[in-house]
């Protein structure tokens, strides 16, 4: 039987906070010290971006946490190209935790001679060497089956749900509004 293989962790520039805080929580449920592996992520001054990964991955089990939230565009190339940095590096699987997924609304053609980004942005991040995806509350559900690889879409209603029943005693006085029929 093979011994079980601990999880590490890296992190872009998108929200290097959040990926702290999730190494500092795992930390503490398993009781072992839990660090971002160490990494250099800057541009070049043409705003090319440059990934050095400073440890050894080889055979590790990685998870990059990477929002690609506002800037879109730097952070999305930040995750393709760590993940292409962990895969060269050879890394056992790589697991990119993308909390917020930018280019979700473009899951559909609306009109004739446009894109579907989401369904692009899927095909680039599998080719990056993506082997699974974790993501919270898409856009719309189906973009899923954009990816030829496991996503695991976590919805954030049940903790908000729990965290405004703690909050707020008269329940009466709250509303939740969305800015249209997808979410």
């Amino acid at each position: 039987m093979s011994a079980i293989v601990q999880p590490k962790l890296i992190s872009g520039n998108a929200n290097r906070t959040l990926a702290e805080t999730i190494a500092r929580r795992i930390a503490m449920a398993q009781a072992r010290s839990v660090k971002l592996v160490d990494t250099r992520v800057e541009r070049f001054n043409d705003q090319e971006i440059f990934v050095e990964v400073y440890e050894n991955v080889r055979g590790e089990d990685m998870f990059i946490i990477q929002p690609t939230s506002n800037p879109a565009n730097d952070n999305l190339m930040e995750l393709l190209i760590i993940a292409d940095a962990l895969r060269r590096s050879s890394a056992a699987r790589i697991t990119a935790v993308i909390p917020y997924f930018g280019y979700a609304r473009q899951d559909r053609r609306i009109k004739a001679r446009t894109p579907i980004s989401a369904k692009l942005v899927a095909n680039l991040i599998t080719q990056a060497g993506v082997e699974r995806v974790l993501t919270m509350d898409l856009h719309a559900a189906q973009i899923q089956g954009f990816f030829d690889l496991p996503v695991d879409n976590l919805y954030a209603s049940p903790i908000f749900a729990m965290d405004i029943a703690h909050h707020f005693a008269d329940l009466k006085s709250v509303m939740v509004v969305s800015p249209d029929v997808g979410g």
